[in-house]
């Protein structure tokens, strides 16, 4: 839920509502679903939070890369090059879209 609300918050203060909207709308239809953080992710993060301290990087960031480890995805798309091309996965390195 975290990143949901961040993408929300991005896509309406530089794309305006109409975008927040349809983002929302894509999610109510089932075109998107959300990946929960699951349990074992929180310690990943605290490690990565710490580890990136002067970035800095937040939660929400670093939850972004455990959920991504977790799940071996290592394309992201994401309009946040200054955090996501300085962080490393534990296995790999990200390709960043678009």
């Amino acid at each position: 839920m975290l990143v949901v609300t961040e993408v929300t918050y991005l896509l309406g203060s530089r794309l305006g509502s109409a975008a927040e909207v349809r983002f929302l709308g894509d999610l109510a239809a089932g075109n998107l679903i959300p990946e929960p953080v699951a349990a074992g992710d929180w310690l990943r993060i605290a490690e990565l939070v710490s580890q990136y301290r002067d970035l800095p990087l937040g939660t929400v960031d670093a939850s972004v890369v455990a959920t991504a480890e977790r799940l071996g995805v290592m394309q992201m798309a994401t309009l946040d090059r200054r955090h996501f091309t300085v962080v490393r996965p534990a296995q790999g390195s990200f390709e960043l879209l678009p």
